[in-house]
């Protein structure tokens, strides 16, 4: 199966289509519900952020297939005022805004490969992959 596709966060409704569209296409491929509710909170946390913190901006969603192995990876991408300290971001209980601070590090937590690349004042983007199994 090929999915490719892109979808813009633009405003809090899109938040719900997007976890929405994970969701069918986590069962699609077949992912247990234990790694889809995984999948779909890092969704809702980085979608949520790209929209408070950049503004708003695109998530690419795409099957991957590497060997045996199947799982959906999601690319995250805004043109917001980008991220200053990467590293002090990923670190547990950090915040810039009045939230728990769990947003990078607990999205990270919950997927199998998380990638983040921030450039201040051109944006972020932030790719994860959750395998199908894993």
């Amino acid at each position: 199966m090929m999915i490719k596709e892109n979808m813009a966060i633009q405003q809090e409704r899109d938040l719900i289509f997007c976890r929405n569209r994970v969701k069918e296409v986590a069962g699609k491929i077949g992912m247990g519900l234990v790694n889809q509710t995984k999948l779909i909170t890092a969704t809702s946390e980085l979608a949520r952020n790209m929209l408070i913190y950049g503004g708003g901006g695109i998530m690419r969603l795409e099957i991957i297939t590497r060997g045996k192995l199947e799982g959906i990876q999601l690319t995250f991408e805004d043109k917001g005022p980008g991220i200053a300290d990467v590293d002090k971001a990923m670190q547990d209980g950090f915040t810039t805004g009045r939230t728990l601070g769990m947003g990078l590090p607990g999205a990270k937590r919950l997927v199998n490969e998380f990638s983040i690349q921030s450039t201040p004042g051109k944006g972020t983007t932030v790719k994860i992959l959750k395998w199908k199994n894993g």
